[in-house]
């Protein structure tokens, strides 16, 4: 009795190592590799980028590193920037090519 149940403990722990070490290669492939999802990753970057950058004009504003009429100028030229960089998101998941 011995021997088959440790025939079938043996085969199940085999069985869950096989199924657990070839579960990356039986995943989908992650959305980077679609058409297109370079650059809309690239996009995605770029945008947290301009975020960070208003965030970090904002604080240099409000620790007094910038005057108003600079701060007004830079935050209206991140903005416009960043609005560029949302309409081509928008584009890139419109019409990805």
């Amino acid at each position: 009795m011995k021997g088959p149940l440790e025939f079938v403990i043996v085969m199940a722990v085999l069985a869950g190592l096989v199924l657990f070490l070839s579960g990356p290669l039986r995943r989908a492939a992650p959305a980077e590799d679609e058409p297109g999802g370079d650059r809309l990753a690239e996009l995605e970057a770029a945008r947290e980028a301009k975020y960070r950058e208003l965030r970090d004009a904002e604080l240099d504003h409000s620790t007094g590193k910038l005057s108003d009429a600079d701060y007004e100028e830079l935050d209206r030229t991140l903005r416009g920037e960043a609005i560029e960089i949302l309409r081509s998101i928008d584009r890139a998941t419109i019409d990805p090519r």
